[in-house]
């Protein structure tokens, strides 16, 4: 029996397949530790939550409040270990993500036990997520500030033995010191699960019946509809794209909060924000904001979509543009170095300017005139997905790997055939 900590604030986030895998098998000890309140415990393994008891001051100083953030959630973790150790569970390999400071100080309580710890975003002012969209200038601080909020970083490099990352694009992101001990290995997409239904539908409540693959509908997801994912600049082709297509639906999935970046003005949001601006150019009739969803529902609408739009500045891609090709959805997404990662333009999709709404709408239009041709591009995505990225077959296996780095012989684990 190998007795594994897993620790994340948001449980399960990119743990969800590697944990429930582990857990089938009813071999191990697993404790899942997060803030998340989780009603519901598994029956195979434990979760614990925990609450950090301190929040920076709203006059903290700027370059400092994310690290105190983050050292308030690494000392909570560090309480619970020191609970778990005399309550007699001691683990033989702690894995967790670095990004809250949740893995400053698992070292100061279990010295000898080997350490994983996920690598997600190295800040910095240029080639990334900030300074590069114009509309949103940066502020003469802000590359100092970046800087600083890499303490969490650095901190965490040295207090694990092995570092994993999703993709190559990430690991470039950080400094070469780092490299020695990061490693690409991607979470991995259930393509057993994200796969082409034909017999497909979507109830859409204000609409008469359900929605199938014989209407003609388009796409657009992100968690938050903000403009790190681009979503100022999908609403500024809609109108372009709707007046083209006039039998189109466009269905969105996503929350009204900020997930990265700046918050809008006070008091408002980007979705209320961008319905003015384009405002009567729109035919609302057609347009459906279905919110946050079921991860099915969501797979849902994938399936049946004609084409997705996935956005991103430069910046972590999400498993959404993964799934939606496991699907088989034509995607229509960034030409940005992380997307080009895993999109090849013409091949496995389309990759257009993410600063320019018309060239977005032209290759919407495109895509939606030219279902024959584009069905067999989504079909080429998914053949990618599936020999890249598939859970079972290359992801599960490549994460074991990595954790029988740290583990003794007697403890290897291994896929069931």
């Amino acid at each position: 029996m190998v007795k594994i900590l897993f620790i994340h604030q948001n449980y399960p986030a990119q743990y969800k397949h590697l944990v429930e895998w582990l857990a089938a098998r009813n071999e191990h000890k697993i404790v899942f530790l997060t803030q998340r309140e989780v009603i519901r415990q598994p029956n195979n393994y434990q979760i614990l939550q925990y609450a950090p008891d301190h929040q920076p001051p709203a006059a903290a100083y700027p370059y400092i409040a994310e690290f105190e953030k983050s050292c308030a959630n690494g000392a909570k973790v560090a309480d619970v270990c020191r609970d778990l150790a005399g309550q007699g569970f001691t683990p033989d390999i702690v894995i967790g993500h670095t990004g809250w400071g949740e893995m400053l100080f698992v070292k100061e309580q279990w010295r000898d036990v080997p350490v994983l710890s996920y690598f997600e975003y190295f800040y910095s002012a240029s080639g990334g997520a900030v300074g590069f969209d114009p509309e949103f200038p940066i502020s003469e601080a802000m590359p100092n500030i970046m800087s600083a909020r890499n303490a969490t970083n650095h901190l965490s490099y040295e207090a694990c033995d092995l570092g994993q990352t999703a993709t190559h694009w990430q690991k470039q992101g950080y400094p070469e010191s780092f490299h020695d001990k990061l490693h690409v290995t991607h979470e991995g997409i259930r393509t057993d699960l994200c796969k082409p239904n034909p017999d497909v539908s979507v109830n859409l409540g204000r609409v008469a019946g359900a929605v199938t693959r014989e209407d003609e509908i388009f796409t657009y997801m992100a968690r938050n509809m903000e403009p790190v994912r681009g979503f100022h600049i999908f609403m500024r082709a809609l109108p372009e794209i709707l007046d083209a297509r006039p039998n189109a639906r466009v269905l969105i999935i996503g929350g009204k909060d900020v997930s990265y970046g700046r918050m809008p003005v006070e008091g408002d949001s980007y979705r209320a924000m961008l319905e003015r601006e384009v405002g009567d150019k729109i035919d609302w009739a057609r347009v459906h904001f279905l919110g946050k969803v079921e991860y099915e529902v969501f797979i849902a609408v994938m399936q049946l979509t004609r084409a997705h739009i996935y956005l991103t500045v430069p910046f972590v891609p999400s498993w959404s543009l993964m799934e939606a090709m496991s699907c088989a959805a034509p995607v229509i997404s960034s030409n940005v170095a992380p997307v080009r990662e895993i999109v090849t333009d013409g091949e496995t999709g389309s990759l257009v300017d993410f600063l320019d709404p018309q060239a977005l709408a032209a290759e919407v239009i495109n895509v939606l005139a030219h279902q024959d041709h584009y069905r067999q591009i989504g079909a080429a995505a998914r053949r990618h997905i599936t020999e890249h990225y598939d859970f079972s077959s290359h992801a599960l296996h490549e994460q074991l790997g990595l954790m029988n780095r740290l583990l003794p012989k007697h403890s290897q684990l291994m896929p069931s055939t």
